[in-house]
């Protein structure tokens, strides 16, 4: 930890009733001051860029800007500042993401003050901040045998993939913001990106498209 004993938290978490008992409990902790919440990334952004925290305590599903992408500003942006996710979700599409993005620590909502004190004081003494169903998680990433991914066509990202295959199923703009938690500009911005790398002109030929690749599977 910095030279100062009392860490400053910034909490983001869309859920107002989860954020401020989130806030509640850091505010029952010693050494911990909270000098934030968000209800979004954007939000979350912003208030690092303010208030300078030691930590963010960082939920991964939220409107506007999700977790992944704030935790990924932030470290750009703001290197003195490390991320804990405390999220409901322990599954790959949400951990790994959060960890490449540079979350140095990782926690499920079921953990405790406790687990949640000692998470902030590790990643501010250069430790990993995980809980041990995380860590059993990655240990047995490490051990399962390599298995050979095929690289998405023409440069897609799995974002890009994850897109098209919801346009695919029929959802729209909103519909694919509201089941991917960002917001209608972002995914805008990758169906435009994924439009461009695969010479798409509309949905109906990135349909096409997504059945041929095996992206997605064709109704019946």
């Amino acid at each position: 930890m910095t030279a100062r004993t009392t860490a400053r938290v910034v909490v983001a978490d869309d859920q107002t009733v989860v954020r401020e008992g989130i806030v509640m409990l850091l505010g029952l902790l010693p050494d911990i001051e909270v000098v934030g919440s968000a209800a979004d990334g954007e939000e979350a952004v912003r208030l690092v860029a303010e208030c300078a925290p030691d930590v963010v305590l960082m939920d991964l599903r939220m409107p506007r800007c999700d977790g992944v992408e704030a935790t990924r500003r932030i470290r750009a942006d703001h290197p003195g500042t490390q991320v804990v996710v405390l999220t409901t979700y322990a599954d790959d599409d949400d951990l790994f993401p959060a960890l490449r993005a540079g979350a140095r620590g990782y926690l499920t909502k079921d953990a405790d003050g406790d687990e949640i004190a000692r998470a902030i004081t590790g990643v501010l003494s250069g430790e990993a901040g995980l809980s041990p169903k995380i860590q059993r998680r990655l240990l047995e990433r490490v051990t399962e045998p390599v298995r050979t991914v095929p690289r998405p066509p023409d440069g897609l990202t799995a974002r890009e993939v994850e897109v098209l295959r919801l346009v695919a199923e029929g959802q729209s703009n909103p519909e694919i913001a509201r089941t991917l938690h960002v917001s209608i500009a972002t995914v805008k911005t990758h169906i435009n990106n994924l439009f461009a790398k695969a010479g798409l002109r509309d949905r109906a030929q990135a349909i096409r498209y997504a059945y041929r690749h095996g992206l997605a599977q064709p109704p019946g």
